[in-house]
């Protein structure tokens, strides 16, 4: 007689509760990934078939992240998730940064361990609450690595008790040179259950996992259609702002934010000063799904380790859906910044690990010119060839494979 490896036999037995199938877990998911296949479609931004199309690649980042936080979201054993990243793009997403997310019961005592890397920033934060689409989740703590002892390797432990209100701790490591710059690692734990087993998997609670997954995948959906309304849309078009305080942000960082709408034949010269006195400063552009757009293979984005500085000592970035040199053997710019098909986008600019205060003079100009005119405005920077080009994006996917391993 043969028999099937452990784990493997038939789920169908009369003798058991629902091995027919009869529980039907996963209706509140199906359910809502086809809602959520409605907003897509139903989005007001979408004018071609590609905004369908990444419509469609956003709403499977959406599911993969509900799955994942809902399925290794235990309060009992907490642990950081990766639930941003390349193949996961939400809130404008920090094409430079690793993004980490722990979730907190209030009144337990939590360990959090790590080592410093070689990244620009590492920053952690409480938050209370959640983003939804009405209302914006509450900062109840924010700091950076500077108030944390480190021995000599870079080693660090703090003892957190969680706060009344606490429900997320976020960590995020910012990169400003992506080719040298190295990440660290960080872990959390519960002083009270480490060394306890796991709960056993049970009805009620895969029951709950699928319609967190559920809630997850809508809220999220609707969320970050509604966000950028409170901030980037609310300002002119074609225009940012003053280096601020970013909203529900950390007390050492400032950004200037925008949204832009260009023809084919125009663009936007983005000029900034290079601040020396932020350890990361950075540019992006988004799409109007409130997310990054590809950094992996297109240039969406430059960190000041990245971008050319004019001898004033500003840094001037061109925004534009063609290349804009002008010249047919050396169509491209060092400080371009496509936007992938995209006439309309939200945009950021950020600066972090202040050492200073940043005024209007440190905030960012726009003017938005002829295609064909950027040349003669963007005289300090060289053209580039297709190989050049090439090699640039060659460098971003290496480091994005280093740092984001899905």
């Amino acid at each position: 007689m043969s028999h099937a490896p452990h784990g493997t036999e038939p789920l169908a037995n009369p003798d058991v509760e629902g091995t027919d199938g009869s529980w039907d877990l996963t209706a509140p998911l199906r359910e809502a990934i086809a809602e959520g296949e409605r907003l897509i479609a139903a989005a007001p931004f979408i004018r071609t078939e590609a905004d369908l199309l990444e419509g469609y690649d956003y709403l499977a980042g959406r599911i993969r992240m509900a799955m994942q936080t809902a399925f290794d979201y235990d309060l009992d054993r907490p642990l950081f998730v990766q639930p941003t990243h390349q193949f996961s793009r939400q809130g404008l997403d920090n094409p430079d940064a690793m993004y980490f997310n722990a979730y907190l019961r209030e009144g337990v005592e939590y360990v959090v361990r790590g080592r410093r890397g070689t990244s620009a920033d590492l920053s952690f934060q409480v938050m209370g609450g959640a983003y939804t689409a009405d209302s914006a989740a509450t900062s109840l703590m924010a700091f950076d690595d500077r108030e944390l002892e480190r021995d000599a390797e870079g080693n660090f432990e703090f003892t957190y008790t969680a706060e009344p209100g606490a429900k997320t701790l976020i960590v995020r490591e910012v990169f400003c040179d992506w080719d040298t710059e190295e990440p660290g690692w960080i872990s959390i734990e519960r002083t009270d259950t480490l060394g306890a087993a796991a709960k056993p998997l049970s009805r009620a609670l895969l029951t709950k996992k699928y319609e967190v997954a559920a809630r997850s995948i809508t809220s999220s959906i609707r969320t970050w259609f509604a966000f950028p309304h409170w901030f980037q849309y609310a300002e002119e078009v074609n225009t940012l702002t003053t280096p601020v305080s970013t909203p529900g942000g950390l007390a050492s960082q400032r950004s200037s934010i925008g949204h832009y709408a260009l023809g084919e034949d125009e663009a936007m010269v983005v000029s900034v000063p290079r601040c020396d006195d932020a350890a990361y400063q950075a540019i992006q552009i988004g799409s109007d799904w409130y997310a990054s757009t590809d950094y992996e293979t297109h240039q969406t984005s430059l960190t000041k380790a990245q971008a050319e500085t004019d001898p004033d000592g500003v840094m001037r970035f061109v925004v534009s859906e063609r290349p804009p040199s002008g010249d047919p053997a050396a169509p491209y710019l060092a400080n371009w910044l496509e936007t992938t098909g995209h006439r309309t986008g939200s945009m950021m600019l950020r600066w972090q690990r202040l050492e200073r205060d940043l005024g209007p003079e440190d905030g960012p100009t726009v003017q938005v010119v002829k295609l064909a005119d950027v040349p003669s405005l963007l005289a300090h920077l060289a053209p580039l060839t297709e190989e050049q080009y090439a090699e640039r994006i060659a460098a971003r996917q290496r480091h994005v494979a280093r740092r984001m391993i899905s």
